[in-house]
């Protein structure tokens, strides 16, 4: 696991000439053999892009969280990524939030999880539980992954009710029932419960590992998130809340992933 802070490089305004020549200079040192196939971004600070724009409710900063969204994975998938996991809605928050919060934030989800599956050749994953989810997020997540299903384009996983201790405690628990349902006993089952099982049970069965993993707005800590899927990851933290992130703060973490030497845990 490497973690590296965001690179203290300044850029051009948004727009205008300056700022598109920064962009091709950014993508000209991206080593087009080394980028990640799979990113996984945790989007943070919208509850903080509302206050410092005097908003009383953290909606206000979600729903411009969820309108970055698709322009972000628009840049992954101009980029050659090809799965793509937001880490919308923690199961911690499930149980920490005020409650109006969550119920914009919910229905802001099921929103954006309706209008991703919109995208052709998008297809949409929810990755988490359904447990404490409202009746109109859980449908929403369901519908839009059933929709997408044949899919082959960029796969986006929504990572909405997840935990990544409950991940495991869950997969633990199905590979349990699987060994009982065989007929196995207690005797035989720990030469099952090996690291390739367990992953075969996790929530993102079937998915490669993220390669890098995004954290917008400054904060260095996982928060639970994927921890088992991360263990060989590349870590690159942006000080910029996600609203405000920019595709040239995309293709630094590009750069940045592309001139690091990799050693998977060596």
């Amino acid at each position: 696991m490497n973690a590296q802070p965001s690179p203290r490089e300044p850029a051009p305004p948004r727009t205008g000439l300056l700022y598109r020549l920064y962009q091709r200079r950014l993508r000209r040192e991206i080593d087009p053999a080394r980028v990640p196939h799979h990113i996984a971004i945790i989007v943070d600070g919208n509850r903080r892009w509302a206050k410092q724009r005097l908003q009383e409710r953290a909606a206000f900063g979600h729903r411009a969280g969820a309108l970055k969204v698709p322009e972000f994975l628009g840049w992954c998938e101009a980029a050659g990524v090809g799965t793509v996991t937001l880490y919308l809605l923690s199961a911690d928050n499930l149980r920490a939030r005020d409650r109006q919060e969550l119920e914009d934030l919910t229905g802001i989800i099921a929103v954006l999880a309706a209008q991703l599956a919109e995208h052709p050749g998008w297809r949409v994953k929810h990755v988490g539980s359904c447990d404490g989810l409202p009746e109109e997020l859980a449908t929403a997540l369901a519908e839009a992954e059933a929709s997408t299903a044949g899919r082959d384009g960029l796969h986006i996983n929504l990572a909405v009710g997840y935990g990544g201790r409950s991940e495991i405690t869950e997969a633990v628990r199905s590979v349990i029932a699987e060994h009982q349902a065989a007929g196995g006993g207690i005797e035989t089952l720990a030469e099952r419960l090996t690291p390739e099982m367990i992953g075969e049970h996790l929530w993102t069965r079937g998915q490669a590992d993220p390669d890098l993993v995004i954290r917008t707005s400054g904060e260095q800590r996982l928060s639970d998130f994927m921890i088992w899927q991360s263990a060989h990851s590349e870590f690159y933290f942006v000080e910029a809340l996600y609203p405000d992130l920019r595709e040239v703060d995309f293709l630094r973490a590009l750069r940045d992933y592309s001139s690091r030497h990799r050693r998977l845990g060596g």
